[in-house]
């Protein structure tokens, strides 16, 4: 799920930096730009690898900092599509089931992608899966905040977001402040994810982890239960007993 993206950037290293090693200076300032940040169409930037190149650094004018060409690697979050993951559940809505890594938090297993038949509980503000019994009858497995839960990448989303900028062709009504037009447009620019991942786990084997290992826990104790039978009954048959004869 992490790849190593190779990237080029001009760095710039402010005067009072100039006291340490060009490499040094060169890998803290990547690092602050770029850790834990979202690069369209590259992923989420986790940290710096090496760097590759260092070319010549020059002085703009007017300014009293160095600009330097560099070619680095960095470690990049962006699993592929169809990878396996598991994470926890943070929340659920009828949007469907949000899953967090710990650092990676916009995962979203739509409705459509959960394992089928399910249903939103409004009380419990949790999806449930109906699973079928063989009497007919049905079992509810409920999706619970902090549940382990395993799921496949189906697709990515990137979306450009911009830096928020005065509102457009916007005019004070009476009674409105400034301060809360600026915040409004914030809510607008916060609600846009610069990175989502969408997930499914409609297969076998996905899911909440307890779901599946109640199972293999219930078929392992039917295959003892077997065993034991069979073991008694061998028993018996080597002692002569619980044999009949006419």
């Amino acid at each position: 799920m992490f790849v190593l993206a190779e990237l080029k950037d001009t760095v710039r290293i402010s005067p009072d930096q100039f006291n340490l090693k060009l490499l040094e200076a060169v890998r803290d300032e990547i690092n602050r730009k770029l850790a834990n940040k979202v690069l369209l169409n590259v992923g989420l930037c986790i940290a710096l690898k090496d760097v590759v190149s260092l070319k010549d650094s020059f002085i703009l004018p007017g300014d009293g900092a160095s600009h330097t060409e560099v070619v680095f690697r960095y470690i990049v979050f962006r699993p592929p599509v169809g990878n396996v993951l598991t994470g926890k559940i943070r929340s659920c809505s009828h949007e469907g089931v949000h899953v967090t890594l710990g650092f990676f938090d916009d995962i979203l297993i739509p409705p459509t992608a959960l394992q089928h038949p399910s249903r939103f509980d409004e009380t419990e503000r949790a999806w449930v899966w109906e699973y079928p019994l063989d009497d007919g009858g049905k079992h509810d497995l409920f999706m619970d905040i902090g549940e382990p839960i395993k799921f496949r990448v189906s697709r990515e989303i990137f979306e450009e977001s911009s830096p928020i900028g005065p509102p457009k062709n916007e005019t004070l009504q009476p009674g409105t402040s400034a301060q809360g037009c600026t915040s409004a447009a914030q809510q607008t620019n916060e609600a846009r994810t610069p990175y989502k991942i969408i997930a499914a786990i409609n297969e076998s084997g996905l899911g909440v982890l307890s779901w599946w290992d109640q199972q293999q826990q219930a078929e392992e104790t039917n295959n003892e239960e077997e065993a034991e039978e069979n073991n008694v009954d061998y028993d018996n048959d080597e002692n002569g007993e619980g044999a009949y004869e006419e």
